[in-house]
């Protein structure tokens, strides 16, 4: 599943193309949406909010989540889609007050929803808040993440407490601030861990190549995710994965460093 600075980099393309043109053709190939049209209306632009990607259009907002095989591109119009056509689920089309035409097309989005604009906070009112967001309120995040019991790695990605992270980013985190992912998220510095994720995504916003190393070649982005069996590049200790998740058919893969973060006691209990 994308990561938040993923979404927020796509959205910006697609608000980039789109916004204030004039919508020319509109399909939502979905269908509970498949006989809406939009055509003549404007685009008041596009904006991501966590992993959410929301199309203000008229007097209404489309909204879409990639999950985990969700694309959306932006062509110019006539140009030839890169993604067979049976899997788009949107396509608007629109054309820009200097006359430039664009289409962005919406590829396996699992999840797409039109609704008037007055109601688009039912959609993304229960998100925590988001650190690429201009409203970024981490005192809240912090709050939400306290208030949680479960471990820290579950807490983490849970897009209640903060929009936005995902298991690459979560596993990161907590390497660099050597907490042990069964932690409980009450017993670790939250403000601490939040200021550190958001610093990173913030990094990494306008990047084309993700990296939490600060080295961009092959094989060197990250610290720990993906690089079990390796060794920790802080101590040299072999790292280790396993599972976590909130319900065993949520679980995410978990990777770790077992001197960087070593086991508290009550992580051991969690076992």
């Amino acid at each position: 599943m994308p990561e938040g600075d993923t979404v927020f980099r796509t959205a910006r393309r697609l608000n980039d193309a789109l916004a204030g043109g004039t919508v020319t053709r509109f399909e939502l190939r979905v269908p509970q949406a498949a006989t809406a049209d939009l055509r003549g209306e404007v685009v008041h632009g596009v904006a991501a909010r966590g992993k959410h990607i929301l199309h203000r259009i008229g007097d209404f907002t489309l909204h879409s989540h990639l999950k985990m095989e969700g694309q959306w591109h932006v062509y110019g119009r006539g140009d030839r889609w890169r993604k067979p056509g049976y899997t788009a689920r949107a396509v608007i089309g629109v054309t820009a007050s200097d006359a430039t035409r664009w289409e962005s097309v919406g590829f396996d989005l699992a999840d797409i929803s039109l609704v008037p604009a007055r109601d688009e906070h039912t959609l993304v009112d229960y998100l925590g808040s988001d650190p690429l967001s201009a409203d970024w309120d981490p005192t809240d995040a912090a709050t939400r993440l306290r208030a949680d019991t479960r471990s820290i790695h579950v807490a983490l990605q849970d897009q209640r407490n903060i929009a936005g992270f995902g298991n690459e980013y979560v596993n990161e985190i907590l390497f660099v601030r050597g907490v042990h992912p069964e932690t409980p998220a009450q017993l670790t510095d939250v403000a601490a861990i939040i200021d550190l994720g958001a610093r990173m995504i913030r990094a990494n916003r306008d990047r084309r190549d993700r990296t939490f190393t600060g080295d961009n070649r092959p094989g060197q982005t990250t610290w720990v995710y993906r690089r079990e069996g390796k060794p920790c590049r802080r101590c040299g200790q072999t790292l280790r994965r396993g599972a976590l998740g909130a319900a065993a058919t949520s679980e995410r893969l978990v990777f770790w460093c077992p001197r960087c973060q070593p086991e508290s006691d009550s992580s051991v209990r969690g076992h």
